[in-house]
């Protein structure tokens, strides 16, 4: 039943528990995102236990750890349903996103002060390893490209707006979740990366500022275009009856 689906671990680590618990949370993602289920749909254990193949325990784990991922959510039936991306403020999510990244780089320019190269050098060095040993695609990688913008953000000596670009990452995190679902997002994002993180240890801020800006905003576009067509397959899924759960599988 898992067989074809998703099945590789977080880049943040280790799946806690057993392999199969990982499976059971990447599989129901991958069906999540891609639309499969309308917003209608109640995601009943024994439902989706049924529909994998598994038992109602690691089910009951991965809505879990997918309301966590803000890609269900807990209605007041006490249910978890399909969240719907929200792409009515992704725009100006992204926009708050972009001048708090750029403010990190433009107060640089402006006090005459660099980077600091601690925290900078280790960065260059993970994505160089990244690059040379590229991670297979999977929403988690967000994790990983969020740590990246943050040690960035951390390296300009402001802290508060690390913690700003911090709390704005938690609210696009569901929808950029999209960005990664392919292997030419992931290896274009590390290439991206690196390239600015090399401009910035080499002292060319007005670059860094031109390929930040760039980055980011291709990223929205990707984002956008993918979470458009997943809503638009859970509203052609709600016309239909939800699938029931198979009466002879043990819960």
């Amino acid at each position: 039943m898992l067989g074809g689906m998703e099945t590789s671990t977080s880049p943040r680590g280790p799946d806690a528990g057993s392999p199969r618990r990982g499976q059971v949370y990447a599989a129901l993602r991958a069906r999540l995102m891609s639309g499969e289920f309308s917003f209608r749909d109640r995601l009943a254990e024994e439902r989706v236990a049924a529909l994998l193949g598994v038992s109602r325990t690691p089910v009951r784990e991965a809505l879990t750890r997918l309301a966590a991922d803000g890609l269900v959510e807990k209605r007041p039936d006490g249910g978890y349903y399909p969240s719907e991306p929200d792409l009515v403020g992704l725009r100006d999510l992204y926009e708050i996103r972009v001048t708090l990244e750029l403010r990190g780089l433009e107060r640089a320019l402006e006090l005459g002060t660099r980077h600091d190269p601690a925290l900078l050098e280790p960065l260059r060095d993970r994505w160089r390893a990244l690059r040379d040993d590229q991670p297979a695609p999977d929403p988690a990688f967000v994790a990983l490209d969020e740590s990246f913008h943050l040690a960035l953000s951390q390296a300009s000596g402001n802290l508060e707006l690390a913690h700003l670009l911090e709390a704005i990452n938690a609210r696009i995190r569901p929808v950029r979740m999209y960005d990664f679902l392919t292997a030419d997002r992931v290896e274009l994002t590390i290439a991206q990366h690196l390239g600015i993180v090399e401009t910035v240890l080499a002292g060319d801020l007005d670059g860094s500022v031109a390929a930040l800006r760039h980055h980011v905003g291709e990223s929205m576009e990707v984002v956008e275009r993918r979470a458009a067509r997943a809503i638009t397959q859970m509203v052609l899924n709600r016309g239909r009856a939800p699938s029931r759960p198979d009466p002879t599988h043990p819960a």
